[in-house]
């Protein structure tokens, strides 16, 4: 892949403010910078590679901590001076261990929406490694899986009737419930959220843009 630099505005120092995205969930990992020279590396390794303000030079990141980031995709903003790199992340993304660097939390009306999913799901398969007495979702795994697609089915029954009744609070209430009872089901079957989230992509985004072409 040959990039045009002179389409890239970068800063008087010669930098590029590089924004980090998992490429699975959608969270910002990190905000670094590059330069000419490690944008190329990252191009050329298909892993991130920035440049230090701090120590003036270029590092690779989890050359040491193994906590690699594989580019899935690079974009460059509409001012044509910022990057979005999309990766999939071997590790934490942040030195303190964090999976993001942006962990020190401000302030927060509601997870995004796209956190809500990822957050259930590490609960459920965290409710899976480590019971907990009294949990429901303990509860369910400890049941078995006949008990969860017993509840998955009249999870679905509940919002066709929700449907039937053109209730909108009842089914997104009903909605919900399936969801939880699924991704449970999904934990145990070993179905990841990305395989729903690929398998969806294949069907109409990807099939949508080849029929455009």
């Amino acid at each position: 892949m040959e990039i045009d630099f002179n389409n890239i505005t970068f800063d008087e120092n010669g930098l590029l403010p590089a924004i980090v995205q998992d490429a699975n969930t959608g969270q910002v990992l990190n905000l670094a910078y590059m330069n000419k020279e490690a944008f190329e590396k990252t191009i050329e390794t298909k892993e991130t590679w920035f440049f230090s303000r701090k120590r003036q030079a270029l590092w690779n990141k989890g050359a040491t901590s193994g906590n690699k980031q594989v580019v899935q995709e690079i974009s460059l903003d509409c001012d044509q001076d910022a990057l979005l790199l999309k990766v999939n992340p071997f590790g934490p993304a942040c030195h303190t261990g964090d999976v993001t660097c942006f962990h020190d939390m401000l302030y927060q009306n509601k997870p995004a929406n796209f956190e809500v999913i990822q957050q259930l799901t590490n609960r459920i398969s965290e409710r899976r490694n480590n019971p907990v007495e009294g949990s429901y979702t303990t509860y369910l795994f400890d049941m078995g899986v006949d008990k969860i697609l017993k509840k998955v089915g009249e999870e679905a029954s509940e919002v066709i009737i929700g449907a039937k009744n053109t209730d909108k609070e009842e089914v997104t209430w009903e909605v919900a419930d399936l969801t939880y009872h699924t991704l449970v089901l999904m934990e145990v079957l070993g179905v990841a959220v990305t395989d729903i989230y690929d398998e969806l992509s294949e069907r109409h985004i990807q099939k949508k843009a080849e029929q455009n072409d």
